[in-house]
């Protein structure tokens, strides 16, 4: 049986910001008419489960204000340098949140943030053979922010009592499980990233 082609007939930007554009897609739907869509466009992310000698996973607690609390978090980052490769982009905000570098990197998890209204999309990668590096701090937000230690036992812990809600954490940390006790097998580093964000990115050029 063949799958309908959803096909935008129409398009029309609401807003564009410095970090999201919203737009209102016409899409025509199977029964031969259109439906429109609210659409939230983002750079994508990346973020890292970064795990040291002692199976310890580095989580910062952060303010986030759409949900206006401070929550547990892996140390992550917008893809909003232009060219830049995702693990690099991984690289440098592992340094500029946390100070810290890692000697070998693989791809855990895509994470689709909420695919029915955004694109955003979040690669989370798994970091080890960590080591210290000066860290910079960046903006208001990241001076607020706290780092932490936590056992990947005790963080796994978090995510299922619901004291970590941040989806791309959880899928890391429960995805970084599964590789770190050989029940999975990660991704190498540079693995393809078929659904990374591109459309608000060609907005800035």
């Amino acid at each position: 049986m063949s799958r309908h082609d959803f096909r935008t007939v129409s398009s029309e930007d609401v807003h564009v910001g410095r970090v999201v554009a919203l737009r209102i897609d016409e899409v025509e739907m199977p029964g031969g008419g259109t439906a429109k869509r609210e659409i939230v466009e983002h750079m994508g992310a990346v973020a890292v489960v970064a795990v040291d000698s002692s199976d310890q996973v580095v989580l910062i607690h952060q303010y986030r204000h759409a949900l206006g609390r401070h929550l547990w978090e892996l140390p992550a980052g917008l893809l909003d340098h232009d060219g830049e490769e995702p693990v690099i982009g991984a690289r440098r905000e592992l340094a500029e949140e946390v100070g810290l570098d890692a000697a070998r990197w693989d791809t855990l998890v895509d994470v689709a943030a909420s695919p029915g209204f955004t694109d955003e999309v979040v690669r989370v990668y798994l970091a080890r053979e960590l080591s210290e590096v000066d860290r910079e701090v960046q903006g208001e937000e990241e001076a607020d922010l706290e780092v932490h230690r936590f056992p990947l036992a005790e963080a796994v812990r978090m995510v299922l009592a619901g004291e970590i809600v941040n989806a791309s954490t959880s899928a890391g940390l429960l995805a970084a499980r599964e590789v770190l006790e050989g029940r999975a097998e990660a991704r190498p580093a540079d693995a393809p990233f078929r659904d990374k964000p591109t459309r608000f990115a060609a907005r800035k050029k």
